[in-house]
């Protein structure tokens, strides 16, 4: 069952949709894109599935979409009202950050002053679509931890080939846009499968 609670931040209220509990071997923290919510399908599978694998999951609604706003705020803004959100989460085991879109690049950004153990970026937008020389590429090759990248084979936002080889591990979820999207021609469940598999191998428990 997901609770919800709301957390104070320096931009506002923001609400967490938690699943998992006191159990948790980790926490994975996860933000939503620009324009959307907790509840595109990738983070909501994520949700649903991994506390079985004592994963926790923290869905994390930024200030300004509590506040009813469509469009984020500044970088900075973002990164500000994130840092409190990741301060909020339970101590005592590891904390992954992570999201989709926007949110990956949020969690890049801040891997490091917010002491996370790894990032999980879905989506990442590695440039506007049709603008390849806007790359946000640095975001994500200065995260300075562990990173797994989830990208869709027809993301405009950048496709998997565009990514260079770099400190983070590339995993291409076949078919699929860059809201996780596959065509009626092809199996939607199994685009969201492989997301799910990809994160829970990548967080699973050292061996030994």
């Amino acid at each position: 069952m997901t609770d919800e609670q709301m957390v104070t931040t320096p931009e506002g209220p923001a609400r967490l949709w938690i699943d998992g509990d006191a159990s948790s071997r980790l926490w994975l923290v996860l933000g939503h894109g620009a324009g959307g919510g907790v509840q595109a399908r990738d983070l909501a599978a994520l949700a649903r599935r991994l506390p079985a694998d004592g994963i926790g999951v923290i869905r994390a609604e930024q200030p300004y979409r509590v506040a009813g706003k469509r469009l984020p705020p500044r970088p900075q803004v973002l990164d500000r009202g994130w840092a409190a959100i990741v301060d909020a989460v339970p101590k005592g085991v590891p904390v992954v950050t992570g999201g989709r879109s926007s949110g990956a690049r949020v969690a890049c950004r801040t891997a490091r002053s917010v002491g996370a153990s790894a990032v999980v970026a879905l989506a990442f937008p590695l440039h506007p679509p049709g603008k390849p020389e806007k790359s946000r590429l640095p975001e994500l090759a200065e995260s300075g931890v562990p990173t797994l990248v989830l990208q869709g084979a027809r993301d405009t936002f950048g496709r998997p080939d565009e990514f260079p080889p770099g400190e983070y591990t590339l995993k291409v979820i076949e078919n699929a846009d860059h809201g996780m999207a596959v065509p009626k021609a092809f199996d939607q469940a199994a685009a969201v499968d492989a997301v799910v598999e990809a994160v829970r191998e990548f967080l699973a428990p050292p061996a030994g």
